[in-house]
């Protein structure tokens, strides 16, 4: 696995996936065939938390790195995604700065956050880091990621990519368009101007903007529209679409 934080803060673009499957082959398959990072995703995808370590041992085969989004941005579900092996979190459903600013604090240890500190976990190194060492090891290299999915949010963006443990603000698509009013219309100018909004913040502050898109012809676009931490699609909609191009092969679409 590489050091995705270290590689959000060099610029780099970043090509992801969303795991929804809950299936430990389907992760793997997604690692090697090359993505940068994946969101297994727990609020919406078919796994639980008892599925989770399995999910961070197939992709821990690979060079992809775990990120997982929890049900919801409480300090357990963090910690414990976090304790299990992921790299990062992603933090759905915060609709203003200080709803941010209380839930990335779960994902560090003191005297920076208020994670709760256990040593022998996979997240941090097994016990191999010393009580001394534990907080500046771990504390570098976790990930914190925003969901932008409402209007509040859109609103805080600046204040919240102002933030030093938030690295990537991510657009939530549908429930962005759904929270503006202009449900899928995804050309619409208020949509548009909400994605400049947090592009734009990301770009004051040195964070990266990401969002996930399920059309490969939309990827020029966003990539112009500056986001550099891009989900394309997922395991599901891979499964889908595949299925179907296999069906039309055989004259049966």
């Amino acid at each position: 696995m590489t050091d995705l934080r270290a590689r959000i803060r060099a610029g780099e673009t970043l090509i992801g996936v969303f795991s929804d499957l809950a299936s430990p082959l389907a992760a793997e398959l997604c690692g090697n065939a090359g993505f940068d990072w994946t969101v297994l995703d727990l609020e919406h995808g078919a796994a639980t938390e008892a599925d989770l370590l399995a999910l961070l041992y197939a992709v821990g085969t690979t060079r992809m790195a775990p990120i997982v989004r929890a049900q919801s941005a409480e300090r357990l579900r963090i910690g414990r995604a976090l304790d299990l092996g992921a790299a990062g979190v992603m933090l759905p459903q915060l609709q203003s700065a200080d709803e941010v600013r209380q839930a990335v604090a779960y994902l560090r240890y003191p005297p920076v956050g208020s994670r709760g500190l256990a040593l022998r976990t996979r997240g941090a190194d097994m016990g191999a880091l010393a009580h001394a060492d534990v907080a500046r090891v771990v504390n570098e290299r976790v990930v914190g990621i925003v969901q932008i999915e409402s209007r509040g949010a859109v609103a805080a963006a600046d204040e919240i990519a102002s933030m030093d443990e938030v690295d990537v603000l991510f657009v939530g698509p549908a429930d962005l368009s759904h929270a503006l009013g202009v449900p899928g219309r995804f050309d619409d100018e208020a949509y548009l101007a909400a994605l400049r909004t947090v592009t734009d913040a990301c770009e004051r502050h040195g964070k990266a903007a990401g969002i996930l898109i399920y059309e490969t012809t939309a990827l020029a676009r966003h990539q112009e529209l500056k986001f550099r931490f891009i989900g394309l699609g997922s395991e599901g909609s891979f499964v889908s679409a595949g299925a179907k191009a296999m069906l039309a092969a055989a004259g049966r679409a």
